[in-house]
């Protein structure tokens, strides 16, 4: 009776799995745009959805940059993308978010090297890490993923005006609707709860994406924030071990969670799909515009994060 049970439980895991992929044809991006003659920087690009994007950006002939803070691991990205395509350019370049110093480095660095910059993809993110600082004494969650690419988008922002039309795409998650911003303790000195600090910095991924299309009005460079879904990526680590990600993975993907490759979809469609590059300030999951949730609609706040962020990367 053993052998039954396997064959059932066999047959309808693959069930599961046909169905799954026939629900998940509509995410696929639609847009067959080619990227020939674009420059495309991805923060975070040696692993997860950062990879699966740089991979098909490749395929579409574009030259990608890989930003990463370690760039052996990036060099290793490009090598694995190169066994898929031959296509388009692939660049390493070291950026570490957690550190002002590395950010204007990379900064200065891409506006000596590179002629034009097309589209920006915030993509490198921390997810639920135990309570630490970055190099510049901001809680690491918050410092990676919001006040970090807040400083570097800021850095590139001439580069997208001179390179226009252009895009930028920040990855952001819907976690964010359990955020808020506390500006009295938006570092978590006075309490951290890993959970609520990263849907915190998720929620200053919006919040940002907001205003920076509210400034950016008219000068051609689109927005776009987005969010991927649950993708099973090494994003949990600091939540998940290592041996139990791989034992439940495949019951996750039965259950919905998504490939990076899946997960890259929209952040992929936001970045080359023609029919919605007059679009900006809007908010994307599977492929279209979703509405945004409540908590993220205060323009009144989005406006103080970044007279705060300015601040605190010391723009203003």
């Amino acid at each position: 009776m053993a052998w039954f049970w396997v064959v059932v439980v066999g047959g309808v895991s693959v069930s599961l799995l046909v169905l799954r992929r026939i629900a998940n044809r509509a995410k696929v991006c639609p847009s067959k745009a080619m990227m020939t003659g674009k420059t495309v920087v991805i923060t975070g690009a040696n692993c997860g959805i950062g990879k699966a994007t740089a991979s098909e950006l490749a395929k579409r002939n574009a030259r990608v940059i890989l930003a990463c803070r370690d760039v052996g691991k990036g060099t290793k990205a490009v090598k694995e993308i190169r066994r898929r395509t031959q296509s388009g350019e692939l660049v390493v370049k070291r950026l570490d978010l957690a550190s002002i110093n590395s950010i204007q480095m990379f900064a200065d660095n891409l506006r000596k090297e590179e002629q034009r910059l097309d589209v920006l993809i915030n993509n490198a993110g921390v997810f639920q890490c135990p309570y630490t600082k970055t190099e510049d004494g901001f809680e690491m969650q918050m410092g990676v993923n919001h006040i970090g690419h807040f400083l570097l988008t800021n850095l590139l922002t001439d580069m997208l005006k001179k390179s226009a039309p252009s895009r930028v795409v920040v990855v952001t998650s819907s976690l964010h609707k359990r955020g808020t911003m506390n500006f009295d303790d938006l570092q978590s000195e006075k309490a951290y709860n890993k959970a609520k600090s990263y849907a915190n910095s998720k929620l200053a991924n919006c919040l940002f994406s907001r205003e920076l299309a509210r400034q950016l009005c008219g000068g051609n460079v689109s927005v776009y924030c987005v969010h991927p879904g649950m993708v099973m990526t090494n994003l949990s680590r600091h939540v998940v071990p290592r041996f139990i990600k791989i034992l439940l993975t495949p019951l996750a993907l039965l259950l919905g969670a998504r490939t990076n490759f899946e997960g890259c979809q929209t952040v992929l469609y936001c970045s080359v799909a023609d029919e919605v590059a007059k679009e900006t300030g809007k908010y994307y999951g599977n492929c279209k515009v979703e509405p945004w949730h409540q908590v993220a609609t205060d323009d009144g706040v989005a406006k103080k994060l970044w007279e705060v962020s300015e601040k605190l990367t010391k723009l203003a």
